[in-house]
């Protein structure tokens, strides 16, 4: 039976080795620092003489696919055959001289050109940023011309330690709150390059050290406030947004609808029993009047600001947010913060009442959940295998306002404590939560 060619280094598998190097930044990166491995030999998985006696046309043309393509690389031969069925010099190994020629065979010599360029332009900023540009060469060339920018906010910030002022009012050409809010960590690293600090910029932005949870420091809450803290700048608080569904509750006299620091809402000592949060803005401001009720505006994925508010542990606190993946990815991130939370309008019922308001979730989450009940996992495992139909999301606002009603208007609020504080109280929802 004819032996397969298959499993012989084709002439595109010899390049997809290279694109990959390519891909992996080792190949720009031996640009900036060579490492001696050129002239690079690449051993090729080639025909045995049983094969090439049994499968010789296949053989040839293996073969001479590789000889025209030679060039970038030269070609090393082993003499196989002699015994059978005559001596032929097939490819063993192919070799490249250099770097410039592997990048050239895969394909990229115009953007190792473009990388070159740019590491240039870094080094005549300072020559310590080759060091950042040889760590991550491939953000070199995805950012461009935005490297260098952020390089100039690094070369800024070693000259400018502690500046006290807000980001916004920096005056460097190019440079703006969204640009530092979306290259801190390349700012960071190239500044580590720039210092020669020990601690990596990953490190930087890690939980407390011991001694700040002994020293009682309270970290800053977001990687933006973190990156701030870190360099000196000022940093606007975080804010939380809430309403008093109390009429009888006077909290800023007749204020009803209140947006404090976090710090602030963590020393709030609030009479009421039950909090809400829901993420969408008119469900939070359609809340009707409930005893002893607090609501809170969500923001998403990310509770720092709600992280140190340890009272709300003595709340019933309930979260509301869209039925889909994602909305249960958010429960569960806030139930690390506080783990008595309970979801409401999050169930099964919900969801199949209202299929005339389903939609498609564009991006599904596919991430492992622990911190969901029983009945919430198996709706969330619903929703990621398609069991109720292809990627289907309800939003909170497309539920039916009576529906809603039904079941966060029927609460029962347990006495407050004698302090005034709130107290944990369960069973005050009627219907599934």
């Amino acid at each position: 039976m004819p032996a397969k060619s298959s499993g012989w280094t084709s002439l595109s598998a010899l390049r997809a080795l290279s694109v990959t190097a390519w891909d992996r930044g080792q190949l720009l990166r031996e640009t900036l620092e060579p490492s001696g491995v050129y002239p690079r030999r690449r051993v090729l998985k080639r025909p045995s003489a049983a094969e090439l006696r049994d499968n010789y046309a296949a053989a040839r043309d293996w073969a001479a696919a590789l000889f025209s393509a030679a060039g970038p690389f030269s070609l090393e031969t082993v003499d196989i055959g002699r015994a059978t069925i005559g001596s032929n010099q097939v490819p063993a190994a192919a070799v490249f001289a250099s770097v410039e020629d592997e990048v050239a065979f895969a394909g990229k010599s115009r953007e190792l050109q473009r990388f070159l360029s740019l590491a240039d332009s870094l080094a005549g900023l300072d020559s310590l940023l080759l060091s950042w540009a040889a760590k991550r060469p491939k953000q070199l060339l995805d950012l461009g011309d935005s490297a260098l920018v952020a390089a100039g906010v690094a070369l800024w910030l070693q000259s400018n330690p502690s500046p006290g002022v807000y980001v916004r009012q920096l005056s460097l050409p190019g440079v703006h709150t969204k640009f530092i809010e979306a290259h801190r960590r390349t700012i960071d690293e190239m500044l580590e390059a720039l210092v020669g600090s020990q601690a990596s910029a990953e490190d930087l932005s890690q939980q407390p050290s011991d001694l700040e949870v002994l020293l009682d420091a309270r970290p800053a809450r977001t990687s933006g406030a973190r990156f701030a803290e870190r360099h000196g700048f000022l940093h606007p608080p975080e804010q939380v947004r809430f309403r008093v569904l109390d009429p009888s509750l006077e909290v800023l006299g007749g204020a009803r609808d209140i947006t404090v620091t976090a710090e602030a809402f963590e020393s709030l000592r609030l009479p009421v029993t039950r909090v809400i949060i829901t993420e969408n803005l008119v469900n939070f401001l359609s809340l009707p009047e409930q005893p002893g009720t607090l609501a809170i505006f969500g923001k998403g994925y990310g509770f720092s600001s709600l992280r140190d508010a340890s009272w709300l542990r003595d709340c019933e606190v309930h979260y509301w947010g869209d039925l889909d993946t994602h909305g249960f990815r958010i429960l569960d991130q806030l139930r690390s913060v506080h783990p008595h939370v309970v979801s409401v309008l999050m169930d099964e019922e919900t969801l199949l009442e209202h299929r005339e308001s389903w939609s498609e979730e564009p991006a599904p989450s596919r991430a492992l959940l622990g911190r969901l009940t029983p009945d919430e996992a198996r709706v969330y495992e619903g929703l990621q295998s398609d069991s109720y139909g292809n990627r289907v999301r309800l939003e909170q606002e497309l539920i039916g306002w009576e529906w809603v009603q039904a079941r966060l208007g029927n609460a029962t609020v347990l006495p407050t404590a004698s302090d005034g504080m709130c107290q944990l109280s369960v069973h005050s929802l009627r219907g599934p939560v």
